[in-house]
């Protein structure tokens, strides 16, 4: 079971050459044991309005058809998650970040990404 980084989503939906062979490979082989952090959605949303991000269409309707489109499953934002979050070592400061790390700890998910800054944190596995 594997939760994706924002960055490793948008990868998989608009650039799959991005993805490391061991990323393809577990998301490949997770079948529907795929997840997104709501908390990405945000991000994604953030960046494409203040124009960090070009999608084609607009956030809201980009977010579920790129979930429905390769068969993801959200885990929404919840208070023992946030708590985590807050609880976190200072290893990275990106908050968005920080909830994905807290997100994969709680659901005790294998967290794709390619910062090594995440990499770093304890009781945490990444694969990359």
């Amino acid at each position: 079971m594997i939760l994706l980084d924002t960055c490793t989503l948008l990868w998989l939906a608009l650039e799959p050459g991005r993805l490391s062979a061991a990323a393809q490979e577990a998301i490949a082989s997770a079948g529907e044991d795929v997840f997104v952090s709501a908390f990405s959605a945000w991000e994604i949303a953030w960046k494409h309005r203040n124009g960090g991000l070009q999608l084609e269409l607009d956030s809201a309707r980009w977010f579920p058809l790129a979930l429905e489109n390769h068969s993801l499953r959200e885990l929404p934002l919840t208070s023992a998650i946030a708590l985590r979050m807050a609880a976190l070592p200072q290893i990275h400061r990106d908050p968005a970040d920080r909830f994905l790390i807290a997100t994969a700890q709680e659901h005790r998910l294998c967290l794709l990404t390619p910062d090594p800054l995440i990499r770093q944190y304890p009781d945490l596995r990444t694969l990359w």
